[in-house]
């Protein structure tokens, strides 16, 4: 018999934060749909790979989490080793739906420079 050592209150958090995260995806494909990427749909929690798929060369991993490890998550992208550019967006604390074009986006710097140039910048 496994015994939990979570209290009821880290439970509830802890299912609180995976909602959040669940509701995070959904909001960011619509957002991204709504936009003219019109395959681009929500994968759902602990499935491998993007958390939005349906956009071809683009890795998008989601977090809506206050404890945010940028490094941790560059290197989550990395280690992917998806073909194309890997993109981590991040939804702060009291940034609900409405306020999704605040949002942030963080990529590497390589990708970034990449981006530059092919921009024509």
């Amino acid at each position: 018999m496994r015994v939990s050592h979570l209290s009821c209150e880290d439970k509830l958090v802890s299912k609180s934060r995976k909602v959040r995260g669940r509701e995070s995806e959904r909001i960011l494909a619509q957002y991204l749909r709504d936009h003219g990427w019109a395959h681009a749909h929500q994968v759902g929690s602990g499935a491998a790979g993007s958390d939005i798929q349906g956009i071809d060369g683009l890795d998008i991993e989601v977090k809506a989490r206050s404890k945010f490890d940028p490094k941790a998550t560059m290197q989550q992208l990395k280690d992917r080793k998806t073909k194309g550019l890997g993109v981590a967006v991040m939804r702060l604390n009291g940034q609900g739906e409405a306020a999704i074009d605040d949002w942030v986006a963080v990529l590497r710097v390589e990708d970034l420079v990449y981006l530059l140039k092919a921009n024509g910048y």
